[in-house]
């Protein structure tokens, strides 16, 4: 879930007419839902246009999966999986996957040294923002030479590495 931390910059006093103007767009355009949720939506802004300056309040926001995108990403990895030549299991192909976009905890291993520990990708655990920044990542990730040359060994020019994985981003859009 995105965490936002907002502080008061400006130790100015808002004018009332300011004031009305922002509350106007801000409960005129978009509201709670339900009687609680506007409650809960206005008590939300009187708290941020009450804090003084230097003041923080901190904003937890999950936007629920669209299953359209978490439909296209897990067909976008199953296509990449499938034309590829290192991995022969799907899930160490997406422990790859994950640890390459950056996906990760990291955590002391064994050895006292830093190892990554991917991130779960679930419904639960990752919101729409997180899974698209998570798919950009990805994207990215797969876009890198490393990337091509771990997937493609036989491939020796770069060219034809890009070539590869275009094709399959392409076919995404992507």
């Amino acid at each position: 879930m995105p965490d936002i931390i907002l502080v008061k910059q400006d130790p100015r006093e808002v004018p009332d007419a300011e004031r009305a103007v922002a509350r106007n767009f801000v409960f005129g355009v978009v509201d709670g839902l339900g009687e609680k949720g506007k409650k809960q939506w206005r008590r939300l802004w009187n708290r941020i246009m009450a804090l003084e300056p230097g003041e923080m309040i901190e904003i937890s926001t999950h936007q629920a999966r669209l299953g359209w995108y978490h439909r296209k990403h897990f067909a976008f990895e199953q296509t990449i999986f499938e034309a590829q030549e290192r991995f022969d299991d799907f899930d160490q192909f997406r422990v790859w996957l994950k640890i390459g976009a950056g996906h990760v905890d990291w955590e002391v291993g064994p050895k006292g040294t830093p190892v990554p520990l991917p991130k779960s990708i679930k419904y639960s655990r990752l919101d729409q923002a997180g899974m698209e920044e998570f798919h950009g990542n990805v994207v990215n990730f797969l876009r890198t030479d490393k990337a091509s040359k771990a997937l493609w060994p036989h491939l020796k020019q770069v060219t034809q590495r890009i070539d590869m994985i275009e094709s399959i981003l392409g076919e995404f859009r992507e």
